[in-house]
């Protein structure tokens, strides 16, 4: 008596397909999860009032590039790192000196090369000296003698009489500075984390029910 077995389906291929079935379910888990902390970062950098240019620092890579692992992974960074670890951790920032750290009032401006003015900087602009006051209480100042414009800014004098001069603060100067923390990205990436083996489940299911 001869016995012949026969494996209906195919066990082989049946486990190739299973494993494709599980390459493109992990893959697309890391895609989703990914993008899903990539836009969480950067709605947390907008409403926090930090704008839509450090939001859009933030970026994502998935690996493979092209096809589908087992071992597919998601990069999420940000191409300013320092400025955003920055309001992540909340720092102490003080001068690199040793001196003062000069906070700019709303009547120095902005610098032309975008972010705070520097002393420096803003005496070549305005071409007005600045000039220290020391203070024990409060912050010391760097102040100009000149006047303000309809803009709010300090700006040289063209009167002769010195009709609408005055002594301006430019600059509050502090030892130091405390950042206040206004982002929690970690609990975003932990969040994210946390939701791929539901995504690979979910992603599995929907491709065995697709079939």
């Amino acid at each position: 008596m001869r016995l012949r077995i026969e494996i209906n389906p195919d066990i082989a291929a049946l486990m190739q397909a299973e494993i494709a079935a599980g390459e493109k379910a992990v893959s697309s888990a890391m895609r989703e999860a990914g993008t899903s902390l990539k836009s969480a970062w950067r709605g947390q950098i907008t409403g926090a009032g930090l704008g839509t240019r450090l939001a859009n620092s933030i970026r994502l890579a998935s690996f493979p590039k092209s096809g589908e692992s087992l071992n597919a992974a998601a990069l999420v960074w940000s191409n300013a790192p320092v400025i955003v670890g920055a309001h992540d951790t909340g720092p102490l920032i003080r001068s690199k000196n040793g001196f003062w750290l000069a906070i700019p009032t709303p009547a120095a401006g902005k610098s032309t090369r975008g972010g705070r003015i520097t002393p420096g900087e803003w005496e070549r602009r305005t071409g007005l000296r600045l000039r220290f006051i020391y203070r024990r209480r409060g912050p010391s100042l760097l102040v100009a003698e000149g006047r303000l414009n309809s803009k709010g800014r300090a700006v040289a004098s063209k009167s002769k009489t010195g009709r609408g001069m005055a002594t301006v603060p430019i600059f509050l100067l502090v030892p130091q500075v405390k950042l206040r923390k206004r982002l929690d990205l970690a609990r975003d990436a932990e969040r994210a984390v946390d939701g791929v083996p539901g995504l690979i489940v979910a992603n599995w299911v929907e491709r065995k029910l697709g079939k």
